[in-house]
């Protein structure tokens, strides 16, 4: 994984601090919330929880992606953190759709709001929330993984924003439906959020080729190579977010065994080179020579 210094176990520390934090934030909500009879805050105490908890699961992986490639996973356990950004992205979406849920029922039920208890909790949730995504967004740049954990605070905060906004306007003009209606945004909010992000994790999953590579354009470098008949057979997918790898079948046109090899370094660095693709499998093809491979 490139950018090192944002995986290491010092970087770690600031992450179990903000899940503490979260931890003790989504308490003071969910009481906060019952007291003061705000589905809005309880909406935020429930996405807190899920944001110590995709801390919590971002941490597991990162511990994890560390281990280095052994015999039972050859390509190493990089792919720990994808699985933890699909399993985050799905809870926030599972939340949102319970949150929906909750608002659409106090539509049908209204309840008197206590604001100034709204007020209170949300700015104290606003002020670790903002905390917690200057944590994560510093490791975000690199991994899928931290990047859904950092959405998660950041959502988070744009939520404890909304929401003390609904205990302003309780206190002014005893609005109580605003309460729902910032429940309704937060919900749809994190919904977008999830499902924009999803389908990214799910494609590397499925080992599906880069969007960012064309297996024509690869096609036409490789056989812009003296000696390259065409290129064929390929398979490009990801290792992880990060590492690219390409395996191919290569129809050369040479008489000696040695020009085949120097044929084949040359592809192995036009595709690192040109389209980043840092791990090459390729088969020689050959009349003369049958099948000089690369393991």
């Amino acid at each position: 994984m490139s950018g090192h210094h944002h995986h290491t176990p010092e970087s770690d520390k600031g992450l179990k601090f903000a899940i503490t934090i979260n931890i003790l934030l989504t308490l003071a909500q969910a009481i906060g919330g019952a007291i003061a009879g705000s589905l809005s805050l309880i909406a935020d105490a429930l996405h807190n929880l899920s944001d110590a908890a995709a801390l919590g699961i971002a941490l597991f992986a990162r511990s994890i992606s560390r281990k280095p490639a052994d015999e039972i996973n050859t390509f190493g356990y990089k792919r720990a953190e994808v699985i933890a950004a699909l399993i985050n992205l799905t809870t926030l979406i599972i939340i949102s759709v319970y949150l929906l849920y909750e608002a659409i029922w106090r539509i049908i039920e209204p309840q008197v709001i206590t604001g100034w208890i709204i007020v209170i909790v949300a700015s104290v949730a606003l002020i670790i929330d903002m905390i917690t995504a200057l944590i994560t967004f510093k490791m975000s740049k690199n991994s899928m993984n931290m990047k859904a954990a950092f959405l998660h605070n950041l959502s988070d905060g744009m939520a404890s924003l909304g929401v003390i906004l609904a205990g302003i306007l309780i206190i002014l003009y005893e609005w109580f439906w605003v309460d729902t209606f910032i429940t309704l945004l937060i919900a749809g909010f994190i919904f977008w959020q999830g499902l924009t992000m999803l389908p990214k994790t799910i494609h590397l999953l499925m080992d599906g080729s880069p969007h960012s590579l064309s297996i024509d354009e690869i096609k036409l470098a490789a056989e812009m190579i003296s000696g390259v008949e065409n290129l064929h057979h390929i398979h490009i997918w990801n290792l992880d977010e990060h590492r690219i790898a390409l395996e191919g079948h290569v129809s050369v046109d040479v008489s000696e065994l040695k020009e085949a090899e120097s044929i084949k370094d040359q592809l192995k660095e036009m595709l690192r080179d040109k389209f980043n693709i840092s791990h090459s499998t390729l088969e020689l093809e050959h009349h003369l020579e049958s099948n000089c491979n690369e393991g």
